[in-house]
């Protein structure tokens, strides 16, 4: 969809702190094969604060920045992918009491990687549908720690840091415009998450800690693995062709790319080789330092070129998502301004 009048008022990351992946292999956590893979120098780790208390310091800083007050904000949208710290809660609704003390609709979006882009799309949409709807404000926010989650294996090939993120979506101001985003989503891989598993009558019934290889095996030995391939090639290539023609560009017409935080190996593969883009113009030199956020890749990837003084008037900018379910997001935006709190 082409939007108009849609901005980027605020956005932030807030990373609790790191761990360097020479260490790492160095007392056996992470193999030197997966860092070699992986390229990462560091992955951000929290060792005390959930990921809804990661969200709200992002949020903070995010509103601050997007100068819209609390009561501006109509929707708040929070995108996880892990345990959120309590069972049978809603972080969305917490959030909102911690950071702005509003009444309007607070919800949780679960679309796993892809969670932050997509709450993207539903907040333009939520925005446009009533001019009168100032602003939206979305989270992520996930803590990937034991004994649940292994952030070096459970998922071979990413390695999953812990950090919250935010962005304030507006129908008033900002300093980037949202020119236009596309989802695409591929149900037939859906079991590439789930396996032959059965359904659990409680969280991780089946294996502690997760073991996502263990199920896309089942999967790709049910229906090959060309299967899969294909589909994922071609939902990845929908979203980004769908997204730039509607914003009445060419992959050359691009200056930054933020992509998910895969492994070097893994965004090559998928990003790099594919698109013919050059490792400078992505924000690699920041995820190589963060590792995978879960649903935050996209906001943190733009607070990072932001805050970094990156970004120039004019440029634009294409954001790339992609998560399990299946389902593809990419969005464009072009630079207005510079902000005041950007360098």
């Amino acid at each position: 969809m082409r939007f108009d009048g849609v901005r980027v008022a605020g956005v932030a990351a807030y990373v609790p702190g790191r761990t360097r992946v020479v260490d790492a292999v160095a007392d056996g956590r992470c193999s030197q094969r997966l860092a070699t893979q992986t390229g990462l120098h560091a992955v951000s780790v929290s060792t005390e604060e959930s990921g809804p208390e990661l969200a709200v310091r992002a949020a903070e800083l995010a509103v601050k920045r997007s100068g819209h007050t609390p009561d501006e904000v109509a929707l708040l949208l929070h995108a996880t992918v892990y345990h959120q710290g309590h069972d049978v809660w809603a972080p969305a609704s917490y959030i909102q009491r911690m950071v702005l003390g509003n009444r309007c609709p607070a919800l949780e979006i679960r679309q796993l990687s892809n969670g932050g882009l997509a709450a993207l799309d539903l907040a333009a949409a939520y925005l446009t549908a009533a001019p009168r709807r100032a602003a939206a404000l979305l989270t992520t926010g996930d803590r990937f720690c034991a004994p649940g989650f292994d952030r070096w294996n459970s998922d071979p090939g990413t390695v999953y840091g812990d950090a919250g993120t935010a962005l304030v979506l507006s129908r008033d101001t900002g300093f980037a415009r949202l020119l236009s985003l596309v989802t695409v989503s591929e149900p037939d891989l859906e079991g590439l998450h789930r396996g032959d598993d059965p359904f659990g009558v409680a969280p991780l019934a089946q294996r502690q800690p997760v073991d996502l290889e263990a199920v896309k095996k089942a999967f790709v030995a049910r229906t090959g693995v060309s299967y899969s391939i294909t589909r994922v090639v071609a939902g990845q290539a929908e979203a980004v062709d769908r997204a730039l023609a509607e914003a009445g560009l060419a992959f050359t017409d691009v200056d930054r790319y933020v992509l998910p935080h895969f492994g070097l190996r893994r965004l090559t593969s998928s990003y790099l080789r594919p698109w013919q883009v050059d490792r400078a113009v992505t924000t690699w030199d920041w995820a190589s330092t963060v590792g995978h956020l879960g649903a935050g890749d996209q906001f943190s990837g733009l607070a990072h070129l932001v805050e970094t003084g990156t970004l120039r008037p004019g440029e634009r900018v294409l954001l790339a998502g992609v998560g399990a379910g299946y389902t593809w997001t990419c969005a464009v935006l072009e630079i207005d301004e510079v902000p005041g709190w950007a360098g």
